[in-house]
Parts: C-alpha cells; sequence; structure tokens
C-alpha cells in the first residue's frame, strides 16, 4: 500500500476512535443526571396541591425525632406509620409504592418535610422498615391518596428559604427579604439536638402561586434552594 492510502487510512481510523469516545462520554454523563426529582406541573395543569400518582425520592426519619412534636402538633412516633410530606394535607393517607422492589405501605402525614431537592416524601421508620429500604436510606417511589377528598380542602403555601442553627442568621435574612416581600415568619422547632429556625415567606392560596413566589425570590438574589411547604 502506498505512503498516502496508509496515512488516509490512519486518519480514518482516528475519526471512527474519536467519534465512539465521544459517543460513550455522552452515554456515561446520560446515566449521571438519572435523580428521578418529581416532575413539575405544566402552566395547564390545576394548581392541585398534588397530582395523584407523584414520583420521586422517599427517605425516612427516627432519632433524634422521635417523642419531639411534628409540624401538625402530634408527637412524633418512629413506630407508628405515618410520613412527612411539604405541601399534602395533614391526615392525607397515602399508599407510597416502591418502585424497584414493588413493596407498598400505607401511612397518614402528620408532618412537613423533606426539605432535600429531589425528595418527596419522608417516611417513618416502620414505615421504611416494611419497605424494605432503611438501609439504603430512599427508595424510588409513587404515591396513591387513598382519600382524594382531602384535597378539596383549602390550603395556605408558602416559601421555605432556609434553617438555621443561630437565631441571629434566621432574623438577618428575614429583615433583608422583608424589604421587599411579606409575610416573612420563623418557625423555631426543636431537632432533638437543639433549636432549629425555618424561615417562610408568604401565605399563598395555592401551591402554583407559591412557587410563582419562590421563582421571584431565587430572581432577586434572596435565595438560592426553596421549597414550597403547606401551611395547614
Amino acid at each position: 500500500m502506498r505512503r498516502a492510502e496508509l496515512r488516509a487510512t490512519a486518519k480514518a481510523w482516528t475519526a471512527v476512535l474519536a467519534v465512539t469516545l465521544w459517543c460513550g462520554c455522552l452515554h456515561r454523563h446520560h446515566h449521571g443526571t438519572h435523580n428521578y426529582p418529581p416532575a413539575a406541573p405544566s402552566a395547564n395543569q390545576p394548581s392541585a396541591p398534588i397530582v395523584q400518582g407523584e414520583e420521586g425520592l422517599a427517605s425516612w426519619y427516627g432519632h433524634p425525632y422521635h417523642g419531639r412534636p411534628t409540624s401538625s402538633g402530634e408527637i412524633y412516633n418512629m413506630y407508628a406509620m405515618t410520613a412527612a410530606h411539604r405541601t399534602l394535607p395533614f391526615g392525607t393517607e397515602v399508599r407510597v409504592h416502591d418502585l424497584d422492589n414493588g413493596q407498598a405501605v400505607e401511612v397518614r402525614i402528620n408532618d412537613r418535610g423533606p426539605f432535600v431537592e429531589g425528595r418527596i416524601i419522608d417516611l417513618s421508620y416502620s414505615a421504611a422498615k416494611a419497605m424494605g429500604m432503611l438501609g439504603a436510606g430512599t427508595a424510588r417511589v409513587r404515591l396513591e391518596i387513598m382519600n382524594p377528598t382531602v384535597l378539596s380542602a383549602p390550603g395556605i403555601f408558602a416559601v421555605q428559604v432556609g434553617a438555621f442553627r443561630e437565631r441571629a442568621n434566621a432574623d438577618r435574612l428575614r429583615d433583608r427579604i422583608a424589604q421587599r416581600f411579606q409575610p416573612v415568619i420563623i418557625q423555631s422547632f426543636d431537632r432533638g439536638d437543639g433549636l432549629y429556625h425555618r424561615v417562610r415567606v408568604g401565605q399563598e392560596s395555592t401551591e402554583a402561586g407559591a412557587r410563582e413566589l419562590g421563582r421571584q425570590l431565587q430572581e432577586a438574589g434572596l435565595a438560592t434552594d426553596v421549597f414550597v411547604v403547606r401551611l395547614n
């Protein structure tokens, strides 16, 4: 084979190898983006507190919250079949389906949380044990509302913009936000290892309104991570 033909063949194989490596990098990057966040409602969907069949990550909590008041005022019992959700009304009965192992449990919402991006429900210790997710800590789940009439109750929604161990830090953020948005409240809670202070903004009548308020707070540079939470 002539030298020119050898150079052409080498260039061709180099191009093939480059394309192959590039596609392989795209494939690995694509798999790295699966964090299973709940799907955001489209603009033409009704502003209901939740869509039946919500999917995302479940987590669980036990100590040091056991024996402490929940957001509903009940005392948290890690051995009861309960859970925390950011926007479902208290008293909502939910069947939680594990999308990987096929297990399912029924829980009652009596607390607020989890305040971690991508997670949609925080199960009690006993509920997580029944699901077989204690070791892993999280599981991909789908939520089925068992008493959907409870969703028709009017709601009051706010945007949580931070939680602080030091009250002074919460006060500073409240004062800064209050110059442009009202109302801003601080909710103090005992996690079992001392007081923490949540800063929450607004009193919206719909979840969609609270999401828009969260967007405005982010655009104004007053918040980074925001969570819509139902106050009632």
